[in-house]
């Protein structure tokens, strides 16, 4: 099957095997059914493209409020997942796209720690920021198939080796305990995190789920919690993210296309001429949206010194602020409504778990977020799954299919 990132560039591309990820899937017998929509080149086209629309796919909808935001980029596995399309499905994550569009479409998303799992195969953005992870409707179902994808992976080979250590004997299945929450140091991160779509009904819905989290045992430690320079970690544009990352771009994209055995475009100044002479199939310019960030991105020459030093200062921000913060406290996770702490957990390599948590008043979902350091899956599926097993908020979509839905009925005859 094609990979594009919704990318009309990449169509007809061949890579020459499975991503790491599918292959182990495979092996676990897992059933493959098909490539979900993607924010178009991960959302690093265009501040004006929309989360969860690409050339190739159009718009994905959102499937409990059709008119809201998916976000992104994986918001088509997210969509997939919550309207029962498939059981399961994986997302990537850079800055945001597993554990923001789990949240705003009401499934669980799980961000592991950087190289837990492989990315050999992935179109890349960051080989410093990205991760492959679940997103399911449950928690176990993320567990499980997160304990089918996790390992060492030659093609990606220093990243899964460093994560290769965190991994637990006997898996992460064993930490599916609905008493997990028992004894547990909760940090609850309140400025500037909390704030969703609605926050007249997020709000007060978080404070009954933090009385919850209390009541099944777990510690709050609730005093004014601050992330040091947290105001700076959420604007890449202070933090250095956007410098590095696109640097970052640059040289992967160029490796990973350089890899497939064939394809449209070798180089991301291909890709970008590609847009360029396919204007209207692509949305560019008069038909449409731009591609600066790539643009931008093309004009890079490595991690030179600027480069070098916004990494230097993200991993101080990460040491100083999120590190700091729950050694000083001793804390088992940070929790937050919404996805608004994606940023903090991506700079930093740090793993993540959105779980749903609610429905505002116009029925736009929202979830709970709990967060760790490096290699604390295990502690976060406890707290995870206690709490999703004690408040088991998450319902289906009722809406009707949308009025541009269609549908082919195929009919088969045996032949006999």
């Amino acid at each position: 099957m094609n990979t594009t990132v919704g990318s009309y560039a990449l169509l007809g591309s061949l890579a020459p095997r499975d991503a790491g990820v599918v292959e182990k899937l495979r092996r676990a017998g897992a059933i493959i059914i098909g490539k979900s929509s993607v924010s178009e080149w991960y959302s690093l086209r265009s501040f004006s493209i929309p989360d969860g629309w690409s050339a190739r796919a159009g718009q994905g909808l959102n499937p409990y409020v059709y008119s809201a935001k998916t976000c992104g980029s994986s918001s088509g596995s997210s969509i997939a997942v919550a309207a029962n399309m498939v059981a399961v499905s994986l997302g990537t994550e850079t800055d945001g796209s597993i554990i923001c569009p789990a949240d705003y479409n009401s499934v669980v998303g799980l961000k592991p720690t950087v190289g837990l799992t492989s990315r050999a195969g992935v179109i890349p953005i960051s080989p410093r920021m990205d991760t492959v992870g679940p997103i399911t409707r449950t928690v176990s179902d993320a567990v499980y198939v997160l304990d089918a994808i996790v390992g060492y992976d030659k093609r990606d080979r220093e990243a899964t080796k460093r994560g290769n250590k965190f991994i637990p004997e006997g898996g992460y299945k064993q930490f599916l305990n609905k008493d997990g929450l028992q004894g547990k140091r909760l940090g609850i991160v309140r400025n500037p995190l909390l704030f969703n779509n609605n926050i007249n009904t997020t709000i007060p819905a978080f404070e009954k789920h933090l009385n919850t989290l209390k009541q099944k045992g777990a510690i709050l430690v609730d005093d004014d919690l601050k992330i040091a320079n947290i105001d700076i970690i959420l604007n890449p544009f202070e933090s250095g993210e956007s410098v590095a990352m696109l640097a970052e771009f640059k040289l992967s994209i160029n490796v990973y296309l350089k890899d497939l055995i064939s394809s449209p475009v070798r180089s991301l100044a291909d890709i970008i001429a590609f847009n360029i002479n396919n204007a209207e199939l692509e949305h560019i310019g008069e038909y449409g949206y731009g591609q600066e960030i790539l643009e931008a991105a093309e004009v890079t020459n490595g991690i030179g010194k600027e480069e070098k030093e916004k990494i230097e200062m993200m991993e101080k921000l990460s040491k100083d602020g999120l590190e700091k913060l729950m050694k000083m406290n001793e804390l088992d996770t940070i929790v937050t409504i919404g996805s608004n702490a994606s940023r903090v957990f991506a700079i930093g390599g740090y793993p993540g778990i959105t779980v749903p948590a609610g429905y505002d008043v116009d029925g736009m979902p929202f979830g709970i977020c709990f967060g760790g350091l490096k290699g604390t899956e295990a502690k976060l599926i406890e707290i995870a799954f206690g709490f999703e097993q004690a408040t088991m908020v998450r319902k289906k979509p009722t809406l009707p299919p949308p009025s541009s839905y269609t549908t082919t009925t195929c009919t088969f005859h045996d032949k006999k």
